[in-house]
């Protein structure tokens, strides 16, 4: 097999992230996510591993379902405390040249108008090299405390976020014509006004008529990434996602979730094949088996049991403190994230699964799979999942930070370069570039691309001063 494995690794600007309990490990340094040292170690690190790029998690909200409050959240630190990514982003793409960066970045708590001119000011620091995870949240938590009642239902948030997207495209590919930045010094003219245009958008959710505030960054639209895991997820993905993110613990449930976005992109015209899926992994490393193993079963030993309920109970919305341990997971329908809960059933039809066996599994990786052994039987496994789900990489979480992205870079890496299965440096341009891409903009029939050239009116007849 000789098609390409791509890497990202999976962190969040908090402690513990898909570990919950493992901070307390001695090697563990992800207490020190407040310092940009950790983080400019971490860029630099998967730098030097050739990783397509960083995917930071995101939550605007707490996980207090447990037990009906935020205790065990705060206790075992299970994503809170959390500070926000993007400020992260700056300072290791200026210490880094070719990382990428993914940005997760809810819809739900940001008005398009903003956020847009965020994300093309961090696609000018960053050259080109930032993406974009679009998720709609799912925490009650967090809309209550930006002031809405509760949260809105889980198709209602994909409506409003194709609305989103729509202002967000208009902004970024149709306001600012190719050419309308000249800094043209004997003219005295830096913008020609009449390839500046208002959007005049007028929607359901969103009244924007003015002109976007940034002039045209690298890639324009960043990189998007999607990670909706429901029917109406991965249709959404399937019209937008440039990439995708699962969190699938087995290959049967993993490929059909990318058949299905691969489907759901065809159907609209679009070449399946330019849409790339990673899915969640965490990789347990030794120079043998046998000391991989060590070490996974010391990892296990600080591994949280009311923690993982903390982040299982926050992904479904099912307080899973009303449950003994032994009792025996059942199907439940929430307004959470709705694949959750079928996670663990489609894991293995034939078994029933207590709530102590999901804490277990969850208590290191979160949702996804764990491979744990010597650079050649995890390489074997990644070629093995590759070949049989048509996934193109994976996000890589850590147990211990940075331990478990060293050994990836260190073991696994030479390995998977030895088999030339990947990368032995980085493509030229953006990230789009990078990824594949045949230049820094997205290209037809990406919905996107159909913004571009779309105004006609010179910025001046909207102009309020």
């Amino acid at each position: 097999m000789t098609r390409e494995i791509r890497l990202n690794a999976f962190d969040m600007n908090c402690v513990g992230h898909q570990s919950p309990g493992l901070w307390r490990h001695p090697r563990d340094k992800s207490w020190t996510y407040k310092d940009l040292d950790y983080w400019v170690h971490l860029a630099k690190t998967l730098e030097r591993g050739k990783f397509d790029g960083l995917f930071i998690a995101d939550v605007l909200g707490v996980y207090d379902v447990l037990n009906g409050n935020v205790d065990a959240a705060l206790r075992h630190s299970a994503q809170v405390p959390v500070n926000d990514p993007l400020q992260l982003i700056p300072t290791m793409a200026y210490e880094t040249e070719h990382l990428g960066f993914g940005l997760t970045a809810s819809l739900s708590f940001e008005h398009p108008y903003t956020f847009a001119r965020r994300i093309s000011t961090l696609d000018h620091l960053t050259k080109g090299r930032v993406g974009w995870n679009i998720v709609t949240s799912y925490l009650n938590s967090g809309a209550l405390n930006i002031g809405q009642p509760a949260q809105t239902k889980h198709d209602d948030r994909y409506d409003l976020a194709e609305e989103y997207l729509e202002v967000c495209y208009k902004l970024w590919e149709g306001s600012w014509e190719d050419g309308a930045v000249v800094r043209d010094r004997e003219s005295g003219i830096f913008t020609h006004p009449e390839k500046v245009h208002p959007i005049r958008h007028s929607g359901k959710h969103f009244n924007v008529p003015g002109i976007h505030l940034s002039e045209p960054s690298p890639q324009r639209t960043p990189v998007l990434y999607q990670a909706g895991a429901s029917s109406r997820g991965k249709d959404f993905a399937g019209a937008h996602a440039e990439c995708i993110f699962v969190a699938s613990p087995s290959k049967p449930v993993l490929k059909r979730y990318v058949a299905n976005v691969r489907e759901a992109a065809e159907r609209i015209g679009r070449n399946p094949r330019e849409i790339l899926a990673f899915n969640l992994q965490t990789v347990v490393l030794g120079e043998t088996d046998a000391e991989a193993q060590r070490k996974f079963n010391e990892y296990r030993k600080y591994a949280s049991f009311e923690g993982a309920l903390t982040l299982i109970s926050g992904w479904t919305g099912i307080d899973f403190g009303q449950f003994g341990p032994d009792e025996v997971l059942r199907h439940r329908h929430t307004n959470a994230v709705q694949s959750a809960v079928e996670t663990f059933t489609t894991i293995d039809p034939t078994k029933e699964w207590t709530v102590r066996e999901m804490a277990d599994w969850v208590g290191v990786g979160g949702f996804g799979p764990v491979f744990v052994g010597s650079p050649q039987t995890v390489a074997d496994l990644m070629q093995e999942w590759i070949e049989d789900t048509d996934v193109d990489g994976f996000n890589l979480a850590y147990a211990v930070t940075p331990e478990s992205f060293e050994d990836a870079v260190d073991l696994l890496v030479p390995e998977l370069q030895k088999r030339g299965v990947y990368k032995t440096d980085y493509a030229k341009g953006t990230l789009r570039e990078k990824l594949g891409g045949a230049g820094p903009r997205l290209v037809a029939p990406h919905p996107g691309a159909a913004y571009r050239n779309l105004f006609g009116e010179p910025a001046r007849v909207a102009a309020n001063g």
